[in-house]
C-alpha cells in the first residue's frame, strides 16, 4: 500500500515500526516516572518540571530555570529511592536545564 496518499496516526506508524514502537514507550514511562514522584515535588516547582529521556538506568528530567533545578537536585535521593521501591530500576537522574 502507497502510504504517500494516506495520512497515518503516530500511534499507528510506531506499531509498524519496532524503533517508533520503542521510542513510544520510553515516552511513555517517562512520563509514568515523572508522574510517580509527583507528590515529592513541592506544588510549586511542579510546573517546572518536565519528563525527559531515558538512557538505560539513567533518567532526565528537564527544568525550566537554574534556581528550579538546584531545588530539584536536593529532592534526587528521594525520587530515585521512591521510583526504585516502585520496580523501575534508576540509579541516577540527571538535570537539563531548558533555556
Amino acid at each position: 500500500m502507497n502510504r504517500r496518499h494516506h495520512p497515518i496516526t503516530v500511534q499507528q506508524a510506531s506499531q509498524e515500526s519496532p524503533t517508533l514502537a520503542r521510542l513510544a514507550a520510553l515516552t511513555q514511562e517517562s512520563s509514568q516516572r515523572l508522574k510517580a514522584i509527583e507528590a515529592l515535588v513541592p506544588p510549586l516547582l511542579r510546573p517546572a518540571l518536565q519528563a525527559g529521556p531515558i538512557e538505560g538506568d539513567c533518567w532526565c528530567l528537564l527544568v525550566k530555570s537554574n534556581a528550579a533545578a538546584a531545588k530539584t537536585r536536593q529532592l534526587l535521593p528521594a525520587f530515585q529511592a521512591h521510583l526504585r521501591s516502585r520496580g523501575w530500576e534508576v540509579n541516577s537522574i540527571r538535570l537539563k536545564v531548558q533555556g
